[in-house]
């Protein structure tokens, strides 16, 4: 169902040798995610293989595809072009390779931005992206542990660390993003309303 193999040779062809191993990456730690979180590995491979397909597309390029999906995209991603390519990649998917299946079209589609109620499939390729063997910044090592331990302690982290990100570039934050934070702020503080309670 997943054909990850024909997906591969696709994205060698269409991306830097550089892109094409994070790409590799990214969908290991996501199988790695969905073994621990209960959701289908090989499913969570596929969206993470997928995840940067229209990376290094042109610009113009990926704005078009962006125009063209028909999503809901609100006027921060329009304005910051390093957000285009999970919008684009997820419509690419969609009409040239007929993939349907919404959970993995939005895995793509929210990969760098987020949302609040993030499926458990967009969870794991908004993490696995962060935490894939490739990644170095400085903190990786504690997220990585956090992203195996607690999900929605590792989501309101990402999120964290995502705002702060955009912040020290004078970014725009989409709303999604915010109202991510927000979400995972409010499941983590009744989590631990809940802890204190038993």
């Amino acid at each position: 169902m997943y054909n990850s193999d024909e997906k591969k040779k696709y994205l060698k062809d269409n991306l830097s040798p550089k892109r094409y191993n994070h790409s590799l990456n990214v969908a290991s730690e996501c199988r790695r995610l969905a073994m621990i979180y209960g959701e289908d590995p090989d499913k969570a491979y596929f969206a993470g293989l997928l995840h940067d397909i229209c990376k290094e597309l042109p610009p113009e390029k990926q704005k078009e595809l962006v125009l063209e999906s028909g999503f809901s995209v609100c006027r921060e991603e329009l304005e910051t072009h390093s957000l285009w390519h999970g919008i684009a990649g997820a419509y690419f998917i969609k009409s040239n390779f007929g993939i349907e299946d919404i959970d993995i079209v939005n895995a793509v589609r929210f990969h760098t931005v987020g949302r609040a109620g993030m499926s458990r499939l967009e969870e794991i390729v908004y993490l696995g992206d962060l935490i894939s063997a490739d990644r170095t910044y400085k903190d990786v090592d504690k997220m990585r542990k956090l992203s195996y331990s607690n999900l929605n302690e590792a989501m309101l982290e990402a999120f964290a660390f995502s705002v702060k990100s955009v912040v020290k570039k004078s970014g725009l934050i989409p709303l999604c993003t915010a109202e991510g934070y927000n979400f995972y702020m409010r499941v983590c503080r009744e989590e631990k309303k809940m802890l204190n309670n038993d």
